[in-house]
């Protein structure tokens, strides 16, 4: 028998009902992994659920808004009652916001491109760093984009997000890398067959691009006990 990579961990996986928070949940559970699949959506978390029981992996299924900030808080709270740690955390929502000038960009998509983006994944990191530590090799993994250092016109605000993710999570990574056993990096994937590709490019054909789940490998990698990489860009 195979020894599963990630049996026995405990792995928090945002953005879990579709793209590559979905490929990268069910990718951990067919590795071992007890995943924790957070999302907005039930009906889609419940087809995941289906997905990772079929591949023999068992989830623990969170609806929650990542813009209501006192709820990460809260999920915390439960997650130390249940688990007493978190060995892996993936932060892989991320949403895109409307593509226009930036004196163009309206109040509400730009506080909403940073609250999902920019500000839950400091909420998770804030909330969830002791647990983390809790762990025998805590690992925690979020994804970025090209945009993030080429700057483009009419991506202002999401490009302005990876950006202020990526210097936060390597800022994070700094702080723990010399007295814990965390590592912290991000994934720039590529260019991958999401929804969010489709809603940035609507005329394109997606069959040009790879699936979600050919980007799995590299969260495996950075996932796994094993990994010593920290403060990393990665590309998939």
């Amino acid at each position: 028998m195979i020894d599963k990579i990630l049996a026995g961990r405990v792995a928090l996986v945002t953005g879990a009902s579709r793209g590559i928070g979905r490929a990268v949940a069910l990718r951990f559970a067919a590795e071992g992994a007890h995943v924790i699949a957070l999302a907005r959506t039930q009906g889609a978390l419940e087809e995941l659920d289906d997905a990772i029981r079929e591949v023999g992996g068992a989830a623990t299924l969170v609806t929650l808004d990542l813009r209501l900030p006192d709820d990460i808080d809260r999920m915390g709270l439960a997650l130390y009652q249940k688990f007493g740690r978190l060995d892996i955390l993936v932060g892989a929502a991320g949403i895109l916001g409307t593509l226009s000038p930036v004196s163009h960009i309206a109040p509400k998509d730009w506080d909403d491109v940073m609250a999902v983006n920019l500000t839950a994944n400091w909420r998770l990191m804030r909330s969830f760093d002791a647990l983390l530590r809790q762990s025998d090799a805590g690992r925690a993994i979020f994804v970025t984009a090209a945009v993030a250092s080429h700057a483009s016109p009419y991506w202002g605000a999401y490009a302005a997000s990876k950006a202020g993710l990526e210097t936060l999570v390597r800022s994070w990574a700094t702080e723990v890398g010399r007295t814990t056993d965390l590592r912290v990096n991000l994934v720039d994937p590529g260019i991958v067959r999401t929804k969010l590709r489709a809603q940035a490019f609507p005329g394109e054909d997606p069959l040009k691009h790879k699936p979600p789940e050919e980007v799995t490998q590299i969260f495996v990698d950075l996932a796994s006990p094993g990994c010593e990489i920290n403060g990393e860009i990665v590309e998939a």
